[in-house]
């Protein structure tokens, strides 16, 4: 789990080091059409001052206050809140919900320690699980691997307990796309939308240029240096859409040789079958070549570069979450 304001397990860490009293507020549970996800976090010191949100502006005043009588008794506390009609409304739904907040003094309830911990893992992209009994308090860290299907999700949550809490750190999802084509110019837009950390990766000025993408992160190394240098994770889609094999392939023998959950490739089925024989004549077998998805895409019946664009971004969502 990221915060698009501001990373704020450090920014808890960071007060409480500055002499602080903290409190983190954790969405834990939600009905309805609650105005944040579960796992929507809140950092408040004693004297009121707050980072993030746990509503839109909906219940934040009453966190408020329940945090900072939290401050002064260093206890852990499980708030339940109705949003109205009205108040949902105001943030931008249409009705309202239910939301249920976890307040977590540092220090008293959530150990120093361990929020160092959390903080040291999310800066080396370790992912792993905050877990909590939501009656008791005694946050601790675990590995990823015990909760694989939440990861899988980015799904924070409450087990079947109806006691332990499961927030998921994730590390960033990342996409680099090879070739800054008009295709490009769409898929940027919505990799930002769901959530992605794009990178368009194209050596070629007429096409990496600020003007064409203003704003974006763009290398103009040759691809496979680059990539390289980005070091691909398993939170990373890689799409080549160069159409050239003289870009695309170096990208793809690198992109092969990491734990890259996706690898999609534009061309046709006869560009791909000359694709798969060069990567063969270069050692790589069925298994390896099978991770390409070839034609880039699901098959939406799409031809605009913003139809493909859509196409490519559905079929990303579709392997990462596994989708049937």
């Amino acid at each position: 789990m990221t915060d698009q304001i501001t990373d704020l397990p450090k920014l808890a860490l960071d007060w409480h080091r500055a002499g602080r009293g903290v409190v983190m507020a954790t969405v834990v549970q939600t009905w309805g059409s609650a105005p944040r996800p579960v796992g929507s976090q809140l950092v408040i010191d004693a004297d009121g001052a707050m980072e993030g949100s746990v509503s839109g502006g909906c219940v934040e005043g009453a966190v408020i206050t329940e945090a900072l009588d939290a401050v002064a008794d260093g206890k852990h506390r499980v708030l339940e809140f109705g949003v109205s009609d009205d108040e949902a409304f105001a943030v931008g739904l249409a009705c309202g919900g239910e939301i249920k907040v976890l307040l977590e003094p540092v220090g008293p309830v959530l150990p120093v320690e361990l929020l160092e911990k959390l903080v040291e893992a999310r800066e080396q992209n370790t992912p792993v699980a905050y877990v909590t009994d939501l009656q008791t308090g005694g946050p601790r860290l675990v590995p990823a691997s015990q909760y694989a299907e939440r990861f899988r999700l980015d799904r924070s949550g409450v087990e079947e307990d109806g006691r332990t809490f499961v927030a998921i750190h994730n590390p960033p999802l990342r996409m680099i796309i090879i070739g800054a084509v008009h295709i490009a110019q769409h898929l940027v837009a919505m990799a930002r939308a769901c959530g992605y950390q794009p990178t368009i990766i194209d050596p070629r000025p007429a096409f990496a240029s600020e003007a064409r993408f203003p704003g974006e992160v763009i290398v103009d190394d040759w691809p496979d240096e680059a990539l390289r240098a980005l070091k691909p994770d398993a939170r990373t889609a890689v799409v080549t859409l160069t159409h050239d094999p003289k870009l695309d392939d170096p990208a793809i023998v690198t992109v092969l040789e990491s734990p890259a959950f996706y690898l999609g490739c534009l061309g046709s089925r006869r560009t791909h079958a000359k694709r798969e024989e060069r990567l063969r004549a270069v050692g790589f077998g069925d298994e390896e070549i099978a991770r390409i998805h070839a034609p880039v895409g699901l098959d939406l019946g799409g031809r605009q570069p913003a139809e493909i664009a859509v196409s490519i971004i559905a079929e990303i969502t579709q392997v990462l979450r596994q989708a049937t």
